[in-house]
């Protein structure tokens, strides 16, 4: 997640022209022509109005990904197929990834969702600040708008990068990520 504090600050100013391209057509074509309109628009500040709320949708999201993900690998192994995941296959284990991996993005995108709701508002400038933003947009609909299209975008571009991620650890020598529960129970065990 701190991670994430400092890849935001980055992310910022392309968020604030993605988001302005996208739901105001007139704006502008794309990044190159976005960024000076912008910042002869609303001058430096513009490009990070939404830096906080931007923080309360990709910290969540992340510190829930990262989690859900060790959670549903484990579940996986113990409830589904029922072995250890140094007895299956690296093709087992790498569908096992895709399925904690889509699981991951769906749960993260739903924590995430409101704060999403808040940036687009902000940056479409139909809200000038995050108490304003939540007044418009209504409580329910933070939670609901855009929520199946998220997931439906969101949940298989997390698959991809847990399956691309673990797929170089396999070709690496290196065991597909998740278990380290089950890790720390047998060094506990043979301690």
């Amino acid at each position: 997640a701190s991670a994430q504090v400092f890849a935001d600050v980055a992310l910022c100013p392309f968020e604030a022209v993605k988001v302005r391209v996208q739901t105001q057509p007139s704006f502008a074509k794309g990044l190159v022509d976005g960024f000076p309109k912008l910042y002869a628009t609303e001058g430096l500040a513009g490009f990070y109005k939404g830096l906080l709320p931007l923080w309360g949708r990709n910290i969540p999201f992340s510190m829930i990904m990262f989690s859900t993900f060790e959670h549903s690998v484990e579940m996986i192994y113990r409830n589904i197929i029922q072995r250890r995941k140094e007895d299956c296959s690296r093709a087992q284990q790498l569908g096992v990834t895709c399925l904690a991996g889509y699981a991951a993005g769906a749960i993260g995108t739903v924590i995430s969702n409101p704060a999403d709701n808040i940036v687009s508002s902000l940056y479409n400038k139909q809200a000038e600040n995050v108490m304003q933003a939540v007044k418009k947009i209504g409580f329910v609909n933070l939670f609901t708008r855009s929520l199946p299209i998220r997931i439906t975008l969101v949940g298989p571009v997390v698959t991809s990068q847990w399956f691309l991620y673990d797929t170089i650890k396999v070709l690496s020598g290196l065991p597909t990520s998740g278990g380290l529960s089950r890790r720390l129970e047998e060094a506990n065990v043979s301690a």
